[in-house]
């Protein structure tokens, strides 16, 4: 599917913790300004997608893991300039982010856009520059996530009118 950018757009992404690390996934998109960098798993909500499928989609693709979303940590919007060169416009993505639980993992379901994934301290996330870690915005949903904000799933309303 083309990406249109012109406009803000939807993502999910989810942080996913296990013995007080969190899961990122490390992009493959060669010619790409954010290839081999890391990002939570994400991706765009495709049309008519209720988001929280989207985001167990996401993860499944991204990292192998069945993820089951409990709450959402936050709405986050982020505005890069820094593409505006590379894509023909600023990029605005508007990323509803999830916690939850994961289960059942299977490394064949694992997506092209992705080389990998490993569990990182929030330190050294914090730690990450802008070579490093694709979106600077990782490292506040990161802090918002360690001090427990959290909303309800019932926040979001998906409705589909035929």
């Amino acid at each position: 599917m083309q990406r249109v950018f012109t406009q803000t757009f939807g993502v999910v992404a989810a942080i996913i913790e296990k013995d007080g690390k969190i899961l990122l996934v490390q992009e493959n998109l060669p010619g790409d300004p954010d290839d081999a960098k890391w990002n939570h798993p994400a991706g765009w909500i495709e049309v008519g997608e209720d988001p929280i499928g989207a985001a167990k989609k996401e993860v499944k693709e991204e990292t192998g893991y069945e993820f089951m979303p409990t709450e959402l940590v936050g709405m986050y919007s982020l505005v890069r300039h820094d593409l505006a060169k590379f894509r023909g416009s600023v990029v605005h993505p508007i990323k509803l982010v999830f916690c939850g639980k994961i289960n059942r993992y299977s490394k064949n379901n694992l997506s092209g856009d992705t080389r990998g994934t490993a569990w990182f301290s929030p330190e050294e996330i914090y730690a990450m520059d802008a070579k490093t870690l694709r979106d600077s915005d990782i490292k506040q949903i990161v802090k918002d996530y360690l001090s427990g904000k959290r909303y309800p799933l019932e926040i979001i309303t998906h409705t589909i009118v035929k």
